[in-house]
Formats: C-alpha cells, sequence, structure tokens
C-alpha cells in the first residue's frame, strides 16, 4: 500500500505495538513522527530500525497528557512539514489489581494517558485536518474496553472512553473527509505482557482459539489500511484483532 507523501505522528512510539505501527507506515513510504514519554534508548532503537528500512522518521519526546505540550507538538510538526496526514494514537498503561486496591493517583494515570491524551493529540490536530479537508485518526483501544476485564478496571474503563469517542468524532468529521477508526487488540506480545509467567501464558491461550499470542505486525498492517485508500469508505468502526478470543 502507498502511502508516498503523507506524514504521520505515532504515539508510543519507542516499543510494542507503537513501534510496529511506525515500521510499517514506514515501509510504505509514510514519515513519521516517532512520540515517547522517556524510553530514549527505544525510540533511537525504533527510528534507527526505521532507517535501515530506507524510510524516513524523527523523534519527538513529550508528554501527551499534557495538552500544552501536545500542542507545542503538533504546532511543530506543523511548521516543519506542513501537514499532519495520520494520527495514531497508541501510547497508553496498563495497572493490574483489585479496583479496591487502586488510588485517585491510579485513576488520575490511566486517564491522563490513556483517555486524555488521545484527546489532546486529536484536538490540537482537527484543525489542521479539517483546513485540509483529508486525514485520519486511528486510536488504538483494547478488547477490553468492548467487554471489560476483572483486576483491569481502570484499563478497562479508559478504553471503553476512547471506543465512544471514536465513534462521536468519525460522525463529527465525516462531512470534512476525516476518518476516524479504532483498533481493539487482544493480547499481543509485547513488553506490556511480559508481566506473565510461562503459566499464565499457557493458561491465556488456551483461552484464544487461534492458541497463540498477537504479533505487533498484525496490529500494524491493519492500521495501515485504515490510512489507506482502501478503506476509504471506512469511520466510526472499533476493530477487534484477538484471534478469535471475543
Amino acid at each position: 500500500m502507498d502511502l508516498g507523501g503523507k506524514v504521520a505522528l505515532v504515539t508510543g512510539a519507542s516499543r510494542g505495538i507503537g513501534r510496529s505501527i511506525a515500521l510499517e507506515l514506514a515501509k510504505n513510504g509514510t514519515s513519521v513522527i516517532l512520540n515517547y514519554r522517556k524510553d530514549d534508548e527505544g525510540a533511537n532503537e525504533t527510528l534507527e530500525l526505521i532507517k535501515k528500512l530506507g524510510g524516513y522518521g524523527t523523534l519527538y519526546k513529550t508528554d501527551i497528557s499534557d495538552y500544552s505540550s501536545c500542542k507545542n507538538m503538533i504546532d511543530d510538526i506543523i511548521k516543519k512539514f506542513g501537514k499532519i496526514d495520520i494520527l495514531i494514537n497508541n501510547a497508553g498503561i496498563s495497572k493490574i489489581g483489585l479496583f479496591m486496591d487502586m488510588s485517585e493517583e491510579d485513576f488520575n494515570e490511566i486517564m491522563n494517558i490513556n483517555f486524555k491524551g488521545v484527546f489532546n493529540c486529536c484536538h490540537n490536530a482537527v484543525k489542521y485536518m479539517i483546513e485540509r479537508k483529508s486525514g485520519v485518526m486511528i486510536n488504538i483501544s483494547s478488547i477490553w474496553g468492548n467487554v471489560g476485564a476483572s483486576c483491569e478496571v481502570l484499563y478497562s474503563a479508559s478504553k471503553g472512553a476512547i471506543n465512544s469517542f471514536t465513534r462521536a468524532l468519525a460522525k463529527e468529521l465525516a462531512p470534512s473527509n476525516i476518518r476516524v477508526n479504532a483498533i481493539a487488540p487482544g493480547v499481543i506480545d509485547t513488553d506490556m505482557n511480559k508481566c506473565f509467567s510461562n503459566e499464565e501464558r499457557e493458561e491465556i491461550q488456551q483461552e484464544i482459539p487461534m492458541m497463540r499470542f498477537g504479533e505487533g505486525e498484525d496490529i500494524a498492517k491493519l492500521a495501515v489500511f485504515l490510512c489507506g485508500e482502501g478503506s476509504k469508505y471506512i469511520t466510526g468502526q472499533i476493530v477487534t484483532v484477538d484471534g478469535g478470543m471475543l
């Protein structure tokens, strides 16, 4: 799929799904801005991988939970590239534990990064997309945003908020030729899921009809499809990629 000449911002691109999406976009000719919060080593590794592919990437370190920081980042992208064609809201965190043990600080951190970060980036990018009557936004949700997960109540709530936000914003922006979709991954073999023991991994895999964890590339290839002309009539959708788990 040719996305040559497009400019994309990928949040949380230093590792995991964000890195996979950034690499897939670069393979397809996109200039990729790699946003990250603190993992300098991981971000530079992603950038080097893009360069090895012959692609173009640049780093932008900022905390997407802060509105003014997001504004500065997107304004700088417009100054440098003149546009923003694609926004991939991928950055996110998870906290596993009983709801009764969660604190207000836990709630604030998860919602500020997982959901407010999406709002911050979309709100600052949308005016530039509307001016050009063109743009794609993809929000990385989760299967737990669809159905909820025990011991991940706050995470599930943040992803459920992303789903509703995606559907509503897609309706509002469709007349401006801006498409907004979300991808809801199942269990993907990333650093976020390294917390599971071998025994726990086996138990989880038994619950997945395809009997394996997904790979970052499974999400990345869908994201690239949703960015291209082949999906030009798809908007407001939450696309689940979970190996048949739900």
